[in-house]
């Protein structure tokens, strides 16, 4: 490798890892910085910002992520359909209730940039509430 080049790390160079995270017991903003860095890839020696060269994570226990203080009761997730008057709120507690995964998911989408690589590197983020999860093969 050359040092007075600049290295790019290209598309078809890359060959991502398969990793599992166990959220039991993890606060959930820290596990999210965790995850939204594996993602992109900033956890390795060839992070280049413009390209995909994350690996895909895989989150067990998603439903024991913990959240510190008072979140569980005073956070609120706010969601609009664009019609009047139609804006739904929920509480965390609400959240973790009818959709055990979506607060880990959501702290992690909200983590990355907004732009069009942000939107491919979500789909490799697999979350599961419970320890079963149909990627053991892919994980060595």
């Amino acid at each position: 490798m050359d040092m007075n080049k600049t290295f790019f790390l290209k598309k078809e160079e890359h060959k991502p890892n398969w990793r599992l995270i166990d959220a039991a017991g993890q606060t959930m903003g820290r596990l999210a910085t965790r995850i939204s860095d594996i993602l992109r890839g900033k956890d390795s020696a060839f992070f280049t910002n413009h390209t995909d060269s994350g690996d895909y994570v895989v989150v067990i226990n998603a439903e024991k992520v913990v959240l510190t203080g008072n979140k569980l009761r005073d956070k609120q997730y706010v969601r609009m359909t664009g019609y009047i008057g139609n804006r739904k709120e929920f509480t965390a507690k609400q959240m973790f209730e009818k959709h055990p995964t979506e607060p880990l998911m959501l702290a992690v989408k909200r983590m990355l940039p907004r732009n069009k690589l942000s939107r491919q590197i979500i789909t490799k983020l697999k979350l599961y509430a419970g320890s079963e999860h149909p990627h053991k093969a892919q994980i060595k």
